[in-house]
């Protein structure tokens, strides 16, 4: 699968029931920020989003964590909201702490950290953004 060939992932990650828990790797509570509106978004349409930010911000009512490996809890997918050069470690870190799936945002491209992300059993979207999924989905 190439990074773009993505509908049937999309479609599975956001309505296909592998989980409904979120975290948010870069989302604050600056109501400007992308994250911040996709998280809105989300929340909307049924899922549980967690902030995973240094400053471990509380963001529409979610406890933040500095780090994903901080999260108490089992987590399904991690959106990331961070540049293409730290989106990589963020894969592997999902990975490592048993993700399900890896969603890279628009502009967020690393085709090696894809295939690794793939590779290793999970599902993988690049370069996508949730909040215009969601409605080109009909889902909210």
């Amino acid at each position: 699968m190439t990074a773009y060939d993505q509908d049937a992932v999309i479609e599975q990650i956001l309505a296909g029931g592998i989980g409904d828990t979120w975290a948010l790797v870069g989302l604050s509570d600056n109501p400007e920020r992308a994250a911040y509106r996709v998280a809105a978004k989300l929340q909307r349409i049924g899922k549980r989003v967690v902030p995973v930010h240094p400053k471990a911000e509380t963001v529409h009512g979610e406890r933040g964590y500095a780090s994903l490996a901080e999260i108490p809890f089992p987590v399904h997918v991690v959106d990331v909201f961070v540049n293409s050069e730290l989106a990589g470690g963020i894969a592997d870190q999902a990975v490592a702490i048993g993700a399900k799936a890896v969603w890279f945002q628009l502009e967020v491209i690393d085709q090696a950290a894809f295939e690794r992300t793939c590779e290793a059993g999970l599902l993988m979207v690049m370069d996508r953004s949730p909040g215009r999924e969601i409605p080109r989905l009909g889902l909210g």
